[in-house]
């Protein structure tokens, strides 16, 4: 077995420093390692519909849904909107416009499922206007690379949905399990952000402001506050499908646009090209993981893994523990999909047996997976903030370490008290 781990680990980093797709590098790892280990098995594999069967499970039909909702709202310059209308409300408070970039990707996280879109849409205009008002570029930057994690977190989830298909857990019930959470992680967020502005005093005066500016920068972020009552009203309520509400959002993503004056067919012909592009790379994802796994399954791997980690006789705590260091070494280099999709067959059984529950843990994985998004070298939010500013990687990821360091706690939080992620699921029971 140590030897088919070694071959499995040198041959899947070679395809990727070879700059090899990580989805076909996945296909080209399980193939290889069937081909050489069981040679009888490959054409089984195809034959046996494992490979397109990974395609086909109906939530899956959300998925592109959710990102062209996210791409629609991009090209209808949502970003211009959220700061115009957040910024009466949150300049007085301690840490000041620097909450935009917390409560932007929030509501944005709300409405797109992506960490990247909400990173690149919240980034391109508080970025500049954060710099152009004296704020604390280190901290404008790092605060943005870890709210934009909440793109993962806060239904509806691209993340979510992955996990949700390839663990055979309800959808809605994972999406509704996110939301005390992906607050919670904001709320401190914002808490790290006005204590550090009080500790360094560096925080610009801010604007003043009245009353009759506040309600008249509702105008900016009510439709999309109204998009959001509807998904989250629908989610709760159940009158949709993970399905219908991805359609439903598209919708009314489109009906925003037309009502902020911003639609025009190229503009969203553009939308509908990028979420094609971004659908068609996790598709590819998905079914060379699903290789990988059955190739894993043949060889026996899971169970192997399973028998040594028993046989330590980890706590269940110190088990979690273990995995939360797992996938954050794992984050420095895959992304998201990749890490969930790879994964999850190893460590959702050991996670079931040490008795928690499948949901918890799909949030647990979300929390995990954020960690990647600003981890060097492969940390998509890095990258993202690296071409809205020009700055160099490490000068970004050292800005990132604080939210980094509450990220990996909150995932310890979430383990000593899983009822964040489980309460509000159980009130629909």
């Amino acid at each position: 077995m140590f030897e088919i781990a070694v071959v499995t680990i040198l041959l899947f980093v070679a395809l990727l420093a070879g700059s090899v797709w990580i989805g076909l590098s996945l296909f080209a790892t399980g193939y290889i390692l069937l081909s050489v280990f069981k040679p009888n098995i490959p054409m089984d594999i195809f034959s046996s519909g494992v490979i397109w069967g990974s395609m086909i499970p109906t939530p899956l039909l959300s998925l592109p849904l959710f990102i062209l909702m996210s791409e629609v709202l991009v090209a209808a310059g949502l970003g211009r909107s959220l700061f115009s209308g957040l910024s009466p409300w949150l300049g007085r408070l301690p840490g000041g416009l620097l909450h935009v970039n917390v409560v932007g990707s929030t509501l944005f996280a709300a409405v797109s499922g992506s960490s990247a879109a909400t990173t690149a849409i919240v980034g391109k205009v508080s970025l500049p206007e954060l710099q152009a008002r004296g704020y604390d570029r280190q901290l404008a930057m790092g605060s943005l690379a870890g709210a934009g994690t909440l793109g993962f977190l806060i239904p509806p989830s691209i993340i979510m949905i992955i996990y949700g298909v390839v663990a055979e857990q309800s959808i809605l019930e994972l999406f509704i399990a996110g939301v005390i959470p992906g607050l919670a992680l904001a709320l401190l967020y914002m808490a790290y952000i006005a204590g550090h502005q009080m500790v360094s005093g560096s925080q610009p005066r801010p604007e003043p402001t009245n009353w009759s500016e506040r309600l008249g920068a509702l105008r900016d972020i009510g439709p999309v506050a109204a998009l959001i009552a509807a998904i989250m009203g629908s989610l709760y309520l159940g009158l949709a499908s993970v399905s219908e509400l991805a359609a439903i959002g598209v919708l009314g993503a489109v009906v925003i646009s037309i009502a902020m004056g911003r639609f025009s067919m190229p503009a969203m012909i553009r939308a509908g090209r990028r979420a094609v592009r971004t659908s068609a790379m996790i598709g590819l994802i998905i079914i060379g993981a699903a290789l990988l796994n059955s190739a894993f399954g043949f060889l026996g791997i899971p169970k192997a893994v399973a028998g040594e980690i028993a046989a330590i006789g980890l706590s269940p705590f110190a088990l979690i523990a273990v995995l939360l260091a797992f996938y954050a070494l794992l984050g420095m280099f895959l992304d998201g999909t990749s890490i969930i999709v790879m994964t999850l067959p190893i460590t959702l059984p050991l996670v079931t047996a040490a008795g928690y529950d499948p949901v918890w843990f799909g949030i647990f994985v979300v929390v995990a997976v954020e960690i990647s998004q600003i981890t060097p070298p492969i940390g998509f939010n890095l990258f993202v903030i690296q071409s809205q500013t020009g700055e160099s990687i490490g000068r970004i990821a050292q800005a990132a370490l604080p939210f980094f360091m509450i990220l990996l706690a909150f995932a310890l939080i979430l383990a000593i008290f899983p009822e964040l992620a489980l309460w509000l699921p159980g009130t629909l029971q």
